[in-house]
């Protein structure tokens, strides 16, 4: 029994730190977008996305990334058999990168509190698309638990990507054109 509520909290956690993650680049992308603005708007804007960034970040994204590892350890702890399958040391693979991807969101979080803007919001847009190929990733391995439905996945994942800049580029030229 005690299994079952490690696995749901560890579950409603990693939907909480992604809902985090891909609001937090939104907000980023607004944060960029405002610091182009004229000065009046940017008094206006900054305060309040920067506000809303530091409580996404911290109240939400943060704490959820550290319980989803914590709950995940402990699953693994029960399911540690899985160890020894391949799909599990791909998908451990990619919560990695998902944790490396965190953490450069960090980075640009406090350049961005400094006013200090080192990513376009175009760039900023595609890096948003980063946290959903890993979602795809994650997901796929583990309720597939198969290395070769993986090796289609992240073909599919590759399609994904490709159509999801295309799409990028297509909404820039829209937004460019009003």
């Amino acid at each position: 029994m005690a299994f079952e509520y490690l696995k749901a909290l560890h579950i409603i956690f990693v939907v909480t730190w992604f809902a985090g993650l891909f609001y937090i680049v939104r907000i980023f992308i607004y944060q960029v977008e405002a610091m182009e603005r004229p000065e009046e708007e940017q008094k206006i804007l900054l305060p309040q996305l920067n506000l809303m960034a530091q409580r996404l970040w911290y109240i939400i994204t943060w704490p959820s990334a550290v319980l989803t590892l914590i709950f995940g350890i402990a699953v693994l702890y029960y399911r540690w058999g899985y160890m020894q399958l391949g799909f599990m040391h791909a998908k451990l693979a990619f919560v990695l990168f998902l944790y490396v991807y965190h953490i450069i969101c960090d980075k640009i979080y406090k350049d961005l509190q400094k006013g200090k803007p080192k990513w376009t919001s175009t760039q900023l847009r595609i890096w948003n698309e980063v946290a959903t190929v890993l979602l795809f990733a994650i997901v796929f391995l583990i309720v597939l638990k198969s290395m070769m439905s993986m090796v289609w996945g992240i073909v599919g994942l590759i399609g994904l990507s490709l159509l999801m800049m295309l799409g990028i580029k297509w909404y820039k030229k829209v937004r460019e054109s009003k």
